[in-house]
């Protein structure tokens, strides 16, 4: 990243009619190509900047109380989950993963924003779903059928890609194992409540035979 820092300038002066990508491309070739030790004096210096960094941050943290410090750590984790969504997001796009279902409402919202009343995105949308909630069933009917056949052509869409996605080795990505991995701990519990109970039923009627 210094590096392209320190030379974009100078390749945007050398193509100027290139877009962004373009150039970006072209000072990654640079570097690809830059001999070892030129790089060297750029690893350098980003070492020079982590170590300058972590000191500052160690400095900022000693400084802040236990409430500051559990805030600064949530705040931190909740970045990094969003990061971690968008990046499964891209790469489930890359993977071609199918687009969901539409639900009735939905189809009923893309058709009508554009002409709805309301200043804002979020005016539309409730003046949207106030008109849908005074629609008679007939009124609805046309939008919940082509839903219909969204879920449909979903389903079919999804199975194949998974199939795919057995055959490429992502298995993580097909539902029924997320389902798994998701229902485990519920059933687990479920499990051992039922055991509580058996055994609680069990300990009365010993009682009570004692008795």
């Amino acid at each position: 990243l210094r590096f392209v820092m320190d030379n974009r300038p100078a390749f945007r002066e050398k193509n100027p009619e290139a877009s962004n990508l373009e150039l970006i491309k072209k000072l990654a070739g640079a570097w690809k190509e830059l001999p070892a030790s030129q790089k060297q004096v750029y690893e350098e210096a980003r070492k020079t900047d982590w170590k300058r960094y972590g000191e500052q941050m160690a400095a900022y943290k000693a400084q802040l109380t236990p409430a500051q410090a559990a805030a600064l750590k949530e705040e931190r984790r909740k970045q990094l989950a969003k990061r971690r969504s968008i990046r499964a997001k891209r790469e489930l796009n890359l993977l071609g993963k199918p687009k969901r279902a539409r639900t009735g409402f939905n189809i009923f919202l893309s058709e009508n924003f554009q002409e709805s009343e309301g200043i804002s995105a979020v005016a539309k949308l409730k003046k949207l779903f106030d008109t849908w909630q005074k629609l008679s069933p007939s009124q609805k009917q046309p939008y919940l059928q082509l839903a219909q056949d969204d879920k449909v052509r979903y389903e079919n869409e999804i199975k194949s890609w998974e199939a795919k996605m057995i055959e490429l080795g992502r298995e993580d990505l097909v539902r029924s194992k997320k389902q798994k991995l998701k229902k485990k701990p519920a059933e687990t519990a479920k499990k051992a409540e039922t055991a509580k109970a058996s055994s609680g039923g069990n300990k009365a009627k010993l009682k009570k035979s004692e008795e």
